[in-house]
């Protein structure tokens, strides 16, 4: 996992960074760290949120081992099958 703040301390700097990690391959998705949310980059949801809180994967393995869940909104299919074994889980517990 990336933070944002770990690519530079300059907008600048964190632009050309990201860019060139994007570009490599090595960040596939972005998350939203308060919610624990990863989905794509170009996610209309996930442009809104505020740089601060913003962190980045390199691929789903990646996102899921730090806890995150796919985004409802990019990812919806990876979203329903997370809700539907969040769902058993918590029936089990019960």
């Amino acid at each position: 996992m990336i933070r944002h703040m770990d690519l530079g301390g300059t907008a600048a700097e964190r632009t050309k960074s990201l860019s060139s990690f994007i570009r490599k391959g090595e960040i596939t998705l972005g998350g939203y760290k308060k919610a624990k949310i990863y989905g794509r980059l170009n996610c209309a949801t996930g442009k809104r949120m505020k740089v601060e809180h913003r962190v980045f994967f390199r691929d789903e393995a990646d996102a899921v081992s730090h806890g995150y869940r796919p985004c409802g909104h990019c990812m919806r299919e990876k979203y329903k099958e997370w809700k539907t074994k969040a769902a058993g889980a918590s029936a089990c517990l019960k």
